[in-house]
């Protein structure tokens, strides 16, 4: 006799298992953001701050503290995929999520072309001069083109080792340089104040100026809030660690910046600043310190250009597919390797353009790092924003606000991260602005004076 609809026995659907740690939670923050994440910044930094990197990467480790608790925050109302694009569309309103995923979508443009830059960079100035940067940028970006059309990704294990390699150079670095600050100036050699504060040349604006540059060492502590649908105790673990890893990286790359400082304390004197670290690695380790420097920095912005490029191609994709974009271009997928390869194409010819032109105009490195950083403080500022709302305003009248944590800190938090924003150099703010413009025009026109929902745009694609 067969079964009765209401006796056949029903599986349950397979979800997503909470099994992540707190630890698991901080060693994934640890590989995005990696552990050298100032060291390519060293000399532009330098440089806009007069020799006050050491204190600017605490005045954005601050900030970016309290931009984390409000993303911790919001991650355990709302664990979905989206970050900040999620947060500010339901903490706030549908259209400001949306421009705050358009301003999300700069950043997955331009990880790409920043990486594309730096090695090219360097390549041209330390390693083969001959060839020149433009040949070098088309190299680079074709090489992470290709390796995208092809579908190669790195692994798990792959990722783990370049960040034990990271921390191996990093360590050697550190024991070097303490050796020689000590047997050349003894202990005075070790502590000084001035790396922070150095009377002849500090200038509070420089210093504001140079902290909207700096704050890129922790772009990426948010991809923590990602995984919140995986963890344990999400509403504490994930909180926890995305704190965590910006007080990990802050002290870190702190420690790093200040030793750096110590040994060459005058920035003027650079062979090139883009890759001033590994000259600071000569002066204490000679050629062995500065080539292994060289590699993992290459390594590293190479996998990020080539993780940025997927992640934007696939964007356009998920907006091709659901015709936010003409479908025909942007939701093509290669029936041979299953990439987006119209958008990987694209991404490549972009990254290649936008550097020959950055490197045409000059300063290449800093402009790029710049753009990249009016997009995330637009959306950090949104968190912020967003967790005031939904922790005060719209709170339900039965919740027992606190006044520390729903009211002070994210505005706290806003504040900052606004006034780093500000102080992004004009062809950020000119560009980036253009960019937000188009976002605000498109989004008026799709949804007819904001009187029908926002499309919608899939991070899950990313």
């Amino acid at each position: 006799m067969p079964e009765l609809p209401s006796q056949v026995a029903v599986k349950p659907e397979p979800g997503l298992r909470r099994v992540l740690t707190l630890w698991d939670l901080v060693f994934y923050g640890i590989v995005l953001i990696q552990p050298i994440a100032p060291v390519p910044l060293y000399g532009v930094a330098q440089k806009l701050s007069d020799g006050h990197f050491a204190l600017i990467i605490l005045i954005a480790m601050f900030a970016m503290m309290i931009t984390a608790v409000s993303y911790g925050r919001m991650a355990a109302l709302y664990p979905a995929a989206g970050s900040a694009y999620t947060y500010v569309g339901k903490g706030l309103n549908p259209h400001l999520g949306f421009l705050a995923g358009w301003a999300m979508f700069l950043d997955y443009l331009l990880q790409p072309l920043i990486s594309t830059v730096w090695i090219a960079t360097a390549l041209h100035e330390r390693y083969l001069p001959r060839v020149s940067f433009s040949i070098w940028a088309a190299i680079i970006a074709t090489a992470i083109t290709l390796l995208n059309l092809r579908g190669i990704r790195s692994s798990a294990r792959t990722n783990k080792f370049l960040l034990f390699f990271m921390f191996g150079v990093i360590g050697v670095f550190v024991v070097l340089a303490l050796r020689y600050l000590f047997y050349g100036q003894g202990w005075s050699g070790l502590f000084s104040l001035q790396p922070f504060y150095d009377p002849q040349t500090f200038n509070s604006h420089r210093v504001w100026t140079a902290t909207s540059f700096a704050a890129l060492t922790y772009i990426g502590f948010d991809g923590v809030t990602t995984l919140s649908e995986e963890v344990e105790n999400p509403k504490r673990n994930v909180l926890l660690a995305t704190v965590l890893v910006c007080v990990f990286t802050g002290v870190l790359g702190g420690f790093e910046v200040y030793l750096g400082q110590r040994v060459w304390p005058n920035w003027h004197t650079f062979p090139n600043l883009v890759t001033a670290f590994m000259d600071i690695c000569q002066r204490v380790g000679g050629v062995f310190l500065f080539n292994a420097m060289g590699l993992i920095l290459i390594l590293a912005a190479l996998g990020s250009g080539i993780t940025g490029g997927l992640g934007a191609a696939r964007l356009l994709y998920g907006m091709g597919r659901d015709n936010v974009l003409p479908r025909r271009i942007f939701g093509h997928i290669s029936r041979s390797t299953g990439a987006p390869s119209h958008n990987i194409l694209l991404i490549g010819f972009l990254s290649f353009v936008g550097a020959v032109v950055l490197n045409h105009i000059g300063d290449a490195y800093e402009h790029a790092g710049e753009l990249l950083n009016f997009g995330a403080f637009l959306a950090f500022m949104g968190v912020n924003l967003a967790t005031f709302w939904q922790f005060t305003v719209a709170a339900d009248s039965k919740y027992k606000r606190r006044v520390l944590s729903d009211i002070i800190l994210p505005l706290t938090g806003f504040v900052f991260c606004a006034l780093i924003w500000w102080n992004l150099n004009s062809l950020a703010k000119t560009i980036g602005g253009i960019w937000f413009a188009l976002g605000l025009i498109y989004a008026a026109v799709k949804t007819r004076g904001f009187r029908a929902g926002p499309v919608m745009i899939d991070f899950t694609e990313s």
